[in-house]
Parts: structure tokens; C-alpha cells; sequence
């Protein structure tokens, strides 16, 4: 049978064979299936100290071997056994005490080994029934030079000589101190049973019917057209698409625009609310915070904010209400302003003297004082704000994609 990477490392008698390590330099061990593989061809000759399989894959392979003449030990018991041969380690002189063996030790603990794959056997052997336990590593240990072993450890701080190849130190649980880990996951996150982790994006991709940050989440509704919102069970929907199950659907609510310029759909809000906000609130929306990129949009909004600054019902009342956000923002780093899709700034219309606030008001707004033309300014102050549907984003809604 083939020894799974769950029952090596997730079970706490094998992880203490790392725990009582307080002072060694290690690498966290990483579970490797064609070392497994390797172990198991071995195993299967039920011979103990057999030629070992030819890895072309591997260049240098450490091999630890145990039997049990009765049958009855487990794994934790084969390992624990390499590992007590600790006590017969002179770490002063790198040998064994006299008559002693120890390199299964010196392998178990071998500090530049980052891969192990295990398997066991049972054999029948002169007629009794016997079992076999093999373990491979990558990259092996027990060199010699002129007849001394090299090292296996160095005795300090642990994790002090992880090298560049290293994505950082890992603790165990509450192992008391930590093994240098190679960058397998560098998220540092799993997505457990239902969910697969995209490593670039740090973020877990959810089976159907569970959402979460870890997937973590089981939802008894499903979302047709559409996705779970974060750690709930409820539906977001696609463009084009509403209710509960985002199975219906919508048209796209013209009613709600104030004005239409040349097919693009322009809503003006009444409540009042910070920079980033505001913008979450117009994504919540499913639109973007409005951008002007020619001077026939800025006069036709100047126009209709000046008419409506007079009769509008704000439902916040602080004092610079009479202001909208719009989706520009400075970058103070490369010392330019950029809509927020990305786009590069073509159109301005910032009033005399503005912009004035660079690393200090990096959000734009229209300036009601200024004839609604562009101020920067801080990105908390609480602006009205102008959501913006863009006729290519209507017709989305008409073809439902």
C-alpha cells in the first residue's frame, strides 16, 4: 500500500518527529508523489537493503528502510524508531556511538531535504507475514568526505539559514519553533475540499454551490447567472440578469438615468459619501463613477448640476454636498491623474488654478463654486457623486452577456 501524504503529515504522532526538534535547521518537508512511487517499487521487493529503484527523475535520492517482523507497527512507529536513533548522533564528532546505528536519524533530520514519498509492504517472508516501510528523499543525505559525514544540521536560531529558494518560515500548529518552507504555496492559504487556489491571484476558486474566502460556505441556493457575494449565500448577478437565483431576465432600468448623452446613461445621486465610497457604490450598481472625456459631456453635466443644485433632496447634509466625485484619482508615484478603468487622462477641465493638492487631494470632484469644473481634493470629505452606464454596458443588459 502507498503511505498518503494526509496520514505523513497531518497526524499528529508524525508531526512530533519535527516538534522535538527545538534547535535543528529545517526544511518543512513537502510530500512528493513520484518519490512515493519510488518507495513503493522498492517496498514491493520486500528486501531491506535491496539495490533501490533507478529515479530518473531524481539525481540524489536518500532512502531510510525499517521491517517489522510481526506485521503490527504503523508508519508513526517505523519513523519514531529512525528518529530515536538520535540518541546514538555525537554531534561533536558527526558519527555514531560505537556499534550503534544512526543514519536513519541523520536522513529523518537531514536539513537540505525538501521532498519525501513513502510507501509500505506486507511480505511473506520463510513462511511469517512481515512489513516493509520505505521513505525517499529529495534531495538525499549521509554524504561523506574522507570517510566523515558531512553534517546533517547546524545547531542555532531556527529558520536563521533558510536559503534564497525559501518562501519564508512555517510553524506547525504549535510546534515551538518553525522549518524553513520552499515556495510551494506562497498565498500561504488552502481552499480546503471545495475550492482550488489560484496562486497568482492569492484567492480560492469555489466549487458551485459554496463561497467564502476559503470556500468555507455551503449554500443550498445556486446563482444561474451570476456569483455568491463574498461569505453569503446570496446572488450577484451578471448584467442582464435578477432575482433571487439570477435566473430572470432584466432590462436595463432607463428610468433611473437623469440624463442620456449619446446613449450613455448618467445617474446622480442624494446622498453624499467619501471618494472610495462612492465608488463601491457605484460598482454596486453595476456602473462606475462617471468620466468626462470630452467638453460636450462636461458642459451638458455642468448645465444639469446647476439647475439641479437648486432643488435637489440630499439626504446628508454636510456642508460640501454641493460637490460630485468623478472617477479620476493623482498618482502620486508616477505624478499623473488616471480614471479609475485604467485610462489615461486625454480631456481636463480643472478650474483656474487647479489642480493645487497633489499628494495631498488626490480625488477629483466638479466644484460647484467653480461652475462644476474639476478640483482635487481629499479623498474622505464627504461629495454627492455621479454614476456613469456606458451604452457598450446597456447593451450588455440587451444581450445578456
Amino acid at each position: 500500500m502507498t503511505f498518503t501524504p494526509n496520514s505523513f503529515f497531518i497526524h499528529p504522532v508524525s508531526i512530533s518527529i519535527y516538534k522535538v526538534q527545538n534547535d535543528l535547521q529545517l526544511r518543512f518537508k513537502v510530500w512528493n508523489e513520484r518519490l512515493a512511487s519510488h518507495a513503493k517499487t522498492r517496498a514491493a521487493t520486500c528486501e531491506i537493503d535491496g539495490p533501490p529503484p533507478y529515479a530518473s527523475t531524481f539525481s540524489h535520492v536518500g532512502w531510510n528502510t525499517h521491517l517489522s517482523a510481526d506485521g503490527g507497527t504503523s508508519f508513526s512507529d517505523a519513523i519514531h524508531s529512525w528518529f530515536d536513533e538520535g540518541k546514538d548522533f555525537l554531534y561533536l564528532s558527526g558519527q555514531c556511538r560505537e556499534n550503534a546505528t544512526c543514519q536513519h536519524y541523520t536522513q529523518v533530520v537531514w536539513a537540505t531535504s525538501s521532498n519525501v514519498g513513502c510507501a509500505s509492504q506486507l511480505c511473506l517472508r520463510k513462511g511469517d507475514i512481515s512489513q516493509i516501510f520505505v521513505c525517499a528523499y529529495y534531495p538525499g543525505g549521509n554524504w561523506e568526505v574522507n570517510g566523515r559525514l558531512v553534517m546533517p544540521y547546524k545547531t542555532g536560531p531556527y529558520c536563521s539559514l533558510c536559503t534564497s529558494s525559501m518562501s519564508g518560515c512555517f510553524r506547525l500548529w504549535d510546534h515551538v519553533d518553525g522549518l524553513c518552507e520552499i515556495p510551494r504555496n506562497p498565498c500561504r492559504m488552502s481552499c480546503g475540499q471545495h475550492g482550488r487556489l489560484n496562486a497568482s491571484s492569492c484567492k480560492c476558486m469555489c466549487d458551485p454551490g459554496h463561497t467564502g474566502r476559503l470556500c468555507q460556505v455551503q449554500c443550498s441556493v445556486q446563482c444561474v447567472h451570476g456569483r455568491f457575494k463574498g461569505e453569503e449565500c446570496s446572488c450577484l448577478c451578471d448584467v442582464g440578469y435578477g432575482g433571487a437565483e439570477c435566473a430572470e431576465k432584466v432590462q436595463f432600468p432607463f428610468h433611473s438615468c437623469d440624463v442620456m448623452i449619446d446613449g450613455d446613461c448618467f445617474v446622480v445621486s442624494s446622498d453624499a459619501d467619501t471618494y472610495y465610497g462612492a465608488k463601491s457604490r457605484c460598482q454596486g450598481r453595476r456602473g462606475i463613477l462617471v468620466q468626462i472625456h470630452n467638453q460636450k459631456v462636461q458642459d451638458i453635466l455642468a448645465f444639469y448640476l446647476s439647475q439641479l443644485e437648486s432643488s435637489i433632496e440630499v439626504t446628508d447634509t454636510h456642508s460640501e454636498t454641493r460637490n460630485f466625485w468623478i472617477g479620476l484619482t493623482y498618482k502620486p508615484l508616477k505624478d499623473f491623474f488616471r480614471w479609475d478603468t485604467g485610462e489615461m487622462l486625454t480631456f481636463s477641465s480643472f478650474a483656474f488654478g487647479q489642480p493645487d493638492n497633489q499628494g495631498f487631494g488626490n480625488c477629483v470632484e466638479l466644484q460647484a463654486s467653480s461652475g462644476f469644473n474639476w478640483n482635487d481634493q481629499r479623498c474622505k470629505t464627504q461629495n454627492r457623486y455621479i454614476c456613469l452606464h456606458a451604452a457598450s454596458h446597456i447593451a450588455q443588459w440587451e444581450d445578456g452577456s
